[in-house]
């Protein structure tokens, strides 16, 4: 049997339910009920059913989802990794090790933190997104993840050789910079009290060098003890620069705190290595008391090249920024005058007339507690006795410190040929990207800080394989921002930035296309254009769909979300497609 639709040329067509038959050799239709008189969707039923379906009553759902998952920002950052090769340099496919490492970063993307709660939202009992399903990787617990890590620590010499042979090579440059993470405990050994980058004076914290390269890419992690200066972090670099990379000519740019003329003397120059850096004040002061930096040169021009017998076959090209040099002089004359304030309170208590504060020692303490918070006791002249206290400006020092306000001095060992004074002076400018990535490593993107002791992670090993576990989230989110920079609030025109200041030696400024998504919101093509973390936000809504049918209950399969047109976007941008993910 079988339904005939019959059209009629003036009403409705006829629905006719009819079989067929064989007679004389011929095959003929009978028709065997008029089923115009129902309605659709019964026919189509009977449909179904006529074709060896299985109808489901009206009051049962066809189609029942078991379970949706938070899924695009998942597709979005495994996919980059893909793209990138990071998951080849990680490992040959099929181990379980590397697999759960791959879920690991990619968390530190999605939803960052403890690995007790990175294992809950992996395993399929209680995850909070794809991740673990698309990665099939089943039941996962923390003490898997610590595996995990004590895997990925063996590998990071081999990752970061792959790394550095994909993104750098001889005679490029190499950025290096150093910042430091609190840490809460006190049982790991790397755990130390040292400078605070992150104002917490006083608390134990880990201390940790990153290398990159000239794009701002991220290629190398070394932590140390959180009491190594930063200059005793640069032998370790040379090392990795040289051997296991395998580079026998680079351009090493760090700042004027860590490659110092003891690095230089003892690391670099010994290795044949080349550097970018800077002088201290001490040092710009003595160009100037010697006569090779004299303010003449900056009439007409702010920046110049210098010699000086201090600093023989090197190169110091001399910077003046008049926008520093006005914030250096606003800058200090707050500080003193916070500073003078401070210390007249502590005039008048010794001077007051009832219970006055007496004698050299305890005035002393309120004095030093004032000028270590405000750091201005070298501009004072300070006299104290029992009885009184008395304090003027050092006018003369304060002018000589004022007359290097707005200069740097840049050094390099590298020929003019080679680097031209811009070009040197951007080099060293570009110590802001390795800035940018510790803000990230440190921040709501990836947070690296702080460091527990609990759950294991007060061992050696563990806190090294967190860090390198966090530096590799921050080269995926790296190669994500590079992709998606036409939505983001991204500078995507370096030549327009370039010349819309008048030196290198001026503060950067947006580029037009940069300053017009700020003004307007939208991009170059017209679309809203927003954060990096809004994005993944928004990628995020794309959901996974485990659905089931009452036709096959024995069968399961999954649905993705159509993206809306600004996912789709990113979704190109990255070259990404979340309904392929395996």
């Amino acid at each position: 049997m079988h339904i005939d639709i019959v059209p009629n040329r003036n009403s409705a067509p006829a629905i006719l339910l009819r079989e067929s038959y064989r007679q004389g050799g011929k095959v003929r239709k009978r028709t065997l009920a008029n089923l115009s008189c129902l309605p659709g969707d019964i026919v189509q039923g009977l449909k179904v059913l006529l074709k060896g379906g299985t109808a489901i009553p009206p009051e049962q759902e066809a189609l029942t989802v078991e379970r949706s998952l938070p899924h695009g920002h998942v597709a979005a950052a495994l996919g980059t990794l893909r793209a990138t090769g990071l998951d080849r340099a990680l490992g040959p496919a099929g181990n379980r090790c590397r697999d759960l490492v791959i879920a690991m970063i990619v968390a530190r993307l999605t939803d960052p933190g403890s690995k007790l709660g990175t294992a809950r939202a992996l395993d399929p009992e209680t995850a909070t997104s794809s991740l673990g399903s698309v990665l099939g990787l089943g039941a996962v617990d923390e003490t898997d993840l610590y595996a995990a890590l004590d895997w990925l620590l063996e590998r990071q010499p081999a990752v970061e050789k792959a790394l550095a042979k994909k993104h750098l090579q001889d005679g490029t440059l190499v950025l290096y910079d150093v910042s430091s993470s609190y840490f809460e405990g006190r049982k790991c050994p790397l755990a130390q009290r040292g400078t605070s980058r992150d104002d917490k004076k006083g608390s134990l914290q880990i201390v940790y060098g990153l290398l990159c390269a000239p794009d701002g890419c991220p290629v190398a992690v070394e932590v140390f003890e959180g009491n190594v200066g930063d200059p005793g972090t640069v032998a370790e670099q040379v090392v990795k620069l040289k051997q296991r990379f395998g580079l026998s000519r680079v351009v090493l740019v760090g700042d004027r705190g860590m490659i110092t003329e003891t690095r230089i003397t003892e690391d670099l120059k010994p290795t044949g290595l080349d550097w970018v850096t800077a002088l201290r004040a001490p040092a710009i002061r003595g160009l100037m008391d010697e006569g090779a930096l004299q303010m003449s040169l900056f009439d007409d021009r702010d920046m110049a090249a210098v010699t000086s017998p201090a600093f023989s076959g090197e190169r110091l090209i001399v910077c003046r920024d008049p926008l520093l040099a006005e914030e250096r002089a606003r800058t200090r004359e707050d500080l003193l005058r916070a500073t003078e304030r401070d210390l007249e309170k502590v005039r008048k208590a010794v001077t007051r007339q009832r219970a006055p504060l007496r004698g050299a020692a305890a005035i002393g303490l309120k004095v030093g507690a004032v000028l270590k918070a405000h750091k201005m006791g070298k501009h004072f002249e300070i006299e104290i006795t029992d009885t009184t206290l008395t304090v003027r400006r050092k006018t003369e020092a304060i002018a000589r410190e004022a007359r290097l306000d707005g200069f740097y001095v840049i050094r390099t060992s590298v020929p003019e040929e080679t680097l031209d004074d811009p070009g040197t002076v951007r080099a060293y400018k570009s110590l802001a990207q390795v800035e940018r990535a510790f803000r990230t490593l440190k921040s709501l993107d990836l947070r690296v800080r702080p460091i527990y002791h609990t759950g294991w992670h007060w061992l050696e090993t563990r806190v090294r394989a967190h860090v390198f576990l966090c530096m590799l989230a921050y080269y995926v989110e790296w190669h994500m921002r590079q992709r998606l920079a036409p939505m983001l609030y991204h500078d995507t025109d370096p030549t327009g930035a370039e010349t819309a200041r008048d030196s290198i030696v001026a503060p950067a400024v947006p580029s037009p296309s940069a300053q017009a998504k700020v003004q307007t919101g939208l991009s170059d093509v017209g679309t809203p254009v927003t954060s990096f973390r809004s994005l993944m936000a928004d990628l995020a809504t794309v959901a996974r769909n485990t659905v089931s049918t009452p036709l096959a209950p024995e069968h399961r399969f999954t649905i993705t979300t159509r993206p809306t047109p600004i996912q789709r976007q990113a979704f190109d941008l990255l070259g990404v497609s979340p309904d392929r993910t395996q």
